[in-house]
């Protein structure tokens, strides 16, 4: 069957996308189109409607045409053809209309949304800018500066701000969108509407002075991003020419923007995500809708949150009611915060928090559950008491999971007498928000209880990353590495501000001693505590990150740390005695300090982390290197328009990385140890992306 068919019906005919599972726009659905715009002006009917069948309107471009040549139609010539017709076309839309989708509903005459619908225009996640009228006819429906928000956020929109904002004529309670789009037809049929081409409406103007507020606040936001400046003078420029000169100069910026380091970076980031997800196993899930949860910190609580979201029954263990109690206040602020930014309605809050929760101190109300996640203190003593009570009263075939950031899952599972349903699940905090979850796997854990973390992260939104068993596993390991290399850069004479400041240069929301203050430094100095008795005498320690913690400068949580935080700085500002404490330890090691330039300061830091990432897959701890890049993008704050470590590396070029590390290696051959598979990549002129390819 046509993935596009005209169903002709009197006065209304029907344009009917079905190109499941998401109606992507592929060269088949743009011929469809085509076709079926001309069979409707062959056509008795005087109206015609244009939906999808489905979960979605059309939600984008077709992924298995990305990277190729195009192919005709065109996009931008088969909406000229919908907007051209002279019979009106009404656009139902429901699910959600992104790129090339809302462009396409634009060239219709009308559009009415279902409520649920999401539109949006995300064309600058991906390195790109609309290319098929977004930038012109999306400002002549909502004007410039609403417009250039939702073109250079590339957020979706909700139903009801779409239809306040002009993107939307109509809503509709229909429970599908043909009957949605029936009714709207039907009254345009009464009225006598003509149709109504968003190209011949006048372009909007704007004043200099907002303008240059608006290119100023977009450069602010970009963070070193191409894309979204290039969009938003694109759209200026071509308002000030005729319409289909604005056309041309819209495909032509578009273009220009296919072929950019930046649009490769973020259609990697894109597919890395995708291969994440993909399960290492064959096996089916294990039913789960009675979650437990072991400790109502932070870290707990988050948890709890993304469990109820995901429409799962949580039960929370504290140590005593008292601390319940207030795990249950912490819950439900994040909920009533849900509510108030319009994430959840009231009437769910309300179900979750009174219907779908419990929390108290007895390990017994965990008998039924069908999943357990411990998330108490980093200490593999307590861990494992844990583990021993949870073997104690948790029914037969429980998944027993712990989200342990550095121990040793093996250990934990050991102690149990059921080791094959334990799995490690390493969340970020804020775990309500943080889209990363590693999936650690230990040596016995049963294949369905990997499907079943698969399943888990997938029912909340995750990005699920397998990993091995190492310290620290993926992301924790080049943590520690790549901060290392920043202490040592201290410790040799950069001070930890440049440091920061070159970071963030990089496109890092914030540098390492910025994120140190932000997590707690008292974090770090129990790690270093916790390896004190195993340190190489070769390790250098950061030993001015550990006078701020003996001095009670945790960082954020106390005030102070290498920034101070208060009324007048509540992001911080450098702590001016930070330089002169470094200055001394530097003094009391004997250290003689130089001079780094920021270039430097960001080649050692990220050779440190291609080098660990290397080491990371050469010891099977990480499945492909896509995966290294899914973890650091979302659980580290790597630059997204640089695609992941791995994938800035082969940008980069191997033999470079492999040169600086080797010239750091003369004055610290321990540290700088070069990983075997980096080298062999190098010495072969191949690239990460060749592993990627060879595990796909």
């Amino acid at each position: 069957m046509s993935v596009v068919r005209y169903e002709p019906a009197g006065e209304i005919g029907y344009i009917v996308v079905n190109s499941p599972p998401v109606n992507a726009l592929s060269a088949a659905v743009r011929q469809g189109l085509l076709d079926a715009i001309g069979a409707f002006a062959a056509d008795e009917a005087r109206v015609a409607v244009l939906y999808c069948e489905g979960r979605t309107f059309i939600a984008g471009a077709d992924i298995s045409e990305f990277g190729k040549a195009p192919v005709p139609p065109f996009l931008p010539d088969v909406i000229a053809a919908i907007e051209a017709s002279t019979k009106p076309v009404i656009a139902a839309l429901h699910g959600t209309v992104l790129g090339g989708g809302l462009e396409v509903a634009l060239g219709a005459h009308g559009r009415i949304g279902l409520n649920g619908t999401r539109v949006g225009l995300p064309e600058v996640t991906l390195g790109l800018m609309p290319g098929a009228g977004g930038t012109q006819r999306l400002p002549r429906a909502i004007g410039i500066e609403k417009a250039a928000e939702v073109i250079t956020s590339g957020r979706q929109i909700g139903a009801a701000e779409a239809l306040d904002l002009g993107i939307l004529d109509a809503l509709s309670d229909a429970a599908d969108a043909r009957t949605a789009g029936t009714a709207e037809a039907q009254r345009w049929l009464e009225e006598g509407r003509a149709p109504r081409r968003l190209s011949e409406v006048p372009a909007p103007g704007i004043t200099d002075d907002a303008l240059a507020a608006l290119r100023a606040k977009v450069d602010r936001t970009a963070r070193g991003q191409v894309a979204p400046l290039r969009a938003l003078d694109t759209m200026i420029e071509g308002l000030s020419m005729p319409f289909p000169a604005a056309m041309q100069h819209e495909r032509s910026a578009f273009l220009a923007l296919m072929q950019t380091p930046e649009r490769a970076a973020l259609i990697h980031a894109f597919f890395a995500e995708r291969a994440a997800a993909q399960m290492p196993v064959n096996a089916r899930p294990r039913p789960f809708q009675r979650v437990g949860i072991i400790g109502g910190g932070t870290m707990g609580q988050g948890i709890a949150a993304a469990a109820l979201n995901a429409g799962l029954d949580v039960t929370l263990i504290e140590r005593d009611q008292a601390a319940a109690d207030k795990a249950l206040a912490g819950i439900a602020r994040m909920q009533d915060e849900a509510v108030k930014r319009g994430k959840l309605s009231q009437a769910d809050r309300d179900a979750m928090i009174q219907d779908r929760f419990q929390a108290g101190s007895d390990y017994a109300a965990l008998s039924e559950s069908d999943l357990v996640i411990e998330a108490v203190f980093e200490n593999m003593d307590v861990k494992q008491q844990v583990f021993r009570e949870l073997d104690q009263v948790c029914r037969p075939g429980a998944v027993l999971a712990t989200n342990t950031s550095y121990l040793d899952v093996d250990q934990i599972a050991g102690v149990t007498g059921r080791p094959q349903d334990v799995i490690g699940l390493h969340f970020f905090s804020p775990a309500n928000v943080m889209r990363l979850l590693e999936i650690v796997i230990a040596e016995v854990t049963a294949p369905d209880v990997v499907a079943t973390a698969f399943a888990l992260a997938k029912a909340m939104g995750k990005i699920a990353v397998p990993s091995g068993i190492c310290d620290g596993f993926i992301g924790n390991r080049m943590l520690l590495t790549y901060r290392t290399a920043a202490d040592h850069l201290v410790l040799d004479g950069a001070s930890p501000f440049q440091v920061d400041r070159a970071v963030t240069g990089l496109g890092f929301p914030m540098g390492p001693y910025q994120v140190g203050d932000l997590a707690g430094l008292d974090i770090g100095y129990a790690t270093r505590q916790r390896k004190a008795a195993t340190r190489d005498p070769r390790e250098r320690v950061p030993v001015f990150a550990d006078r701020l913690v003996e001095a009670g400068r945790l960082g954020r949580k106390s005030g102070q740390g290498y920034y101070i935080y208060d009324a007048e700085s509540p992001k911080g500002r450098p702590a001016p005695d930070v330089d002169d404490l470094v200055a001394q330890v530097r003094s009391d090691l004997g250290l003689t300090p130089r001079s780094f330039d920021d270039e430097e300061i960001r080649d050692r830091y990220m050779a440190a982390m291609v080098n660990e990432a290397a080491k990371i897959l050469d010891e099977g701890i990480a499945a492909k290197p896509s995966d290294i890049d899914a973890v650091l993008l979302h659980g580290y704050g790597f630059p997204r328009h640089k695609g992941g470590p791995m994938h800035w590396a082969d940008t980069v070029g191997l033999d470079r990385i492999v040169a600086n590390i080797l010239s750091y290696a003369a004055d610290d051959p321990y540290f700088w140890a070069l990983s075997p598979l980096l080298e062999k990549l190098a010495s072969e002129g191949r690239s990460f992306a060749e592993l990627n390819a060879k595990s796909s």
